[in-house]
């Protein structure tokens, strides 16, 4: 069998990194683990070639060579996902899915054309497939009522990929989340029981990333790292050894819940590891819609304080904040950036509520009648508002997310931010903090960033200089770390003008009130528009 494994494009979006991956010589953020662990569990005769189309688009001759195409996606990949299928049908290819999105929408993919759905977990469905493949079944869905050991998982196929295209490299502990989040869809993939690896399994994985000649930054991609607590530690304790006799190749980003901060040890066996950041779901200070949306784990300590802990661990913060909560107050916008401010979070998500298919949200607003029409068709658009109706006008919601994410990703806001969080870091004194980036490829970074923010603004020059210098006196061994931000802020200060055009062809460019600019930066700088 010859199969073409393709992973879709993604849109531009708020985690693209579009500009910054570009000024640093990559691609893509991370490679797509899912089709990759697939990829090893496909027989070994089999005739693989692998794609991810937002590194590299496949040849013509791989479509005319295979028997097979398999195609993995996200919600946000449905457009090219959808492409592929009826590409692959109109050949009259053969055509594997699955992933997350034909997972949660299934018929979408059969509407598309798909003749085999691979649902679920894939160590339990995709021999299942390869059993009525040999068969000679023409079709059929398959699907899994429990959940896997993932213990049994292979060790995902590296060696497919084109791995100096990429930021990161991607690793996988767990999976599954023991909260109960009601607009998350982790716990309905994945259940609410984290399921761990051994631990030789995940130091195996980190031995063949190193015997292919990686070094630099590796995202552990856990639903939530420390869901189960007992088991990471155990993990981490295996790890440090491993890292010291490697003499740290690697450092780590992982996600995690913001009961994190009451692990004072988890902490510190995660810095003795080489971790150096963490993204959280804060979702919103206000208390009231955390415990609507039952994420009770956030209210049991107060989170500026809990963000503040972590922080002080040696953990830079990456964080995830939402709008449109049902009983939300006006001003939530206002709320959620005075938080950031208060934190120092450099790099705050924001994003409005959508209802994601099977989730306890779904169910809910079903049963209240308050979901869109093609509210399945709409969930995961990026240039929808939401897919349902909410509690308070969507046009308000509409011009607080644009307001906030505008004046949060300010350029003078932005690196005044990145200052301050990283000064507030304690230094890891097991490893460097900071994303490796090859050093031909970092001097054309730092050099395109001189010259961005340091020579060619004038309303940034100033503070760009000022507060790289505060940084080489105050914190040299988080320079790097702290230059990586800086870079970042071309990507975001570019999403935050899109994000605008998004919503106000939505509401009506009239109905987004102009956001004023901090002092001595323009709100029409050049980048805003895409110029270089």
């Amino acid at each position: 069998m010859k199969a073409l494994l393709l992973y879709p494009h993604f849109p531009k979006t708020f985690w693209s990194f579009d500009r910054f991956l570009a000024m640093a010589g990559v691609k893509a953020f991370i490679p797509p683990l899912g089709i990759l662990t697939v990829a090893a569990m496909l027989p070994p005769e089999w005739n693989l070639r692998f794609h991810d189309r937002n590194v590299a688009e496949e040849p013509e001759d791989d479509w005319h060579w295979c028997d097979l195409v398999i195609v993995s996606a996200m919600l946000v990949q449905r457009e090219d996902f959808h492409q592929l299928i009826r590409k692959a049908v109109a050949m009259g290819k053969k055509v594997a899915v699955g992933g997350p999105y034909p997972t949660s929408l299934p018929a979408q993919a059969l509407q598309s054309g798909a003749h085999y759905l691979i649902l679920d977990e894939g160590e339990i469905t995709v021999p299942a497939f390869l059993e009525a493949l040999s068969n000679g079944a023409p079709t059929g869905v398959f699907r899994a009522d429990e959940k896997p050991d993932v213990s049994l998982s292979p060790r995902p196929r590296y060696d497919l990929l084109q791995r100096d295209a990429y930021l990161m490299m991607a690793v996988q502990f767990s999976r599954g989340c023991p909260f109960n989040c009601e607009f998350c869809d982790i716990i309905n993939l994945y259940g609410r029981k984290p399921r761990t690896k051994q631990n030789h399994q995940l130091l195996g994985e980190l031995q063949t990333l190193y015997d292919l000649g990686w070094r630099g930054s590796i995202f552990m991609v856990d639903d939530n790292f420390i869901g189960n607590q007992h088991n990471v530690k155990r993990l981490l304790r295996d790890l440090i050894p491993w890292m010291q006799e490697h003499r740290y190749p690697f450092n780590f980003l992982t996600e995690a819940s913001v009961n994190l901060a009451e692990q004072p040890d988890l902490l510190e066996l995660m810095a003795q590891a080489g971790f150096f950041g963490v993204f959280l779901g804060i979702e919103t200070p206000d208390q009231d819609s955390l415990a609507i949306t039952r994420k009770q784990q956030n209210t049991r300590h107060p989170l500026v304080e809990a963000c503040r802990t972590i922080n002080a661990a040696g953990l830079i913060i990456y964080a995830g904040f939402i709008l449109g909560f049902d009983g939300e107050r006006s001003g939530a916008g206002e709320r959620i950036e005075a938080f950031i401010g208060e934190t120092t979070i450099p790099q705050p998500m924001l994003g409005i509520l959508q209802a994601l298919p099977n989730t306890a949200l779904w169910t809910r607003l079903e049963q209240e009648g308050r979901l869109l029409p093609e509210a399945d068709v709409l969930c995961g658009d990026q240039n929808t508002l939401m897919n349902f109706v909410p509690t308070r006008p969507a046009q308000e919601i509409g011009r607080e997310y644009v307001q906030a994410l505008w004046r949060m990703y300010e350029p003078a806001t932005y690196l005044e931010r990145c200052l301050r969080h990283c000064l507030a870091i304690t230094p890891n004194p097991h490893c460097a903090q900071q994303m490796h980036v090859p050093l031909v490829r970092a001097l054309g970074l730092l050099a395109l960033l001189i010259w961005r923010q340091g020579v060619r603004r004038p309303s940034l020059r100033g503070q760009f200089w000022r507060q790289l210098l505060q940084m080489a006196r105050q914190q040299p061994r988080l320079l790097a770390l702290y230059l990586g931000l800086c870079a970042a802020g071309e990507h975001f200060w570019e999403y935050r003008q899109l994000a605008r055009e998004r919503i106000g062809d939505q509401l009506g460019q009239d109905a987004l009130v102009p956001s004023p600019p901090a002092p001595g930066v323009s709100a029409r700088e050049p980048v805003l528009a895409g110029v270089d």
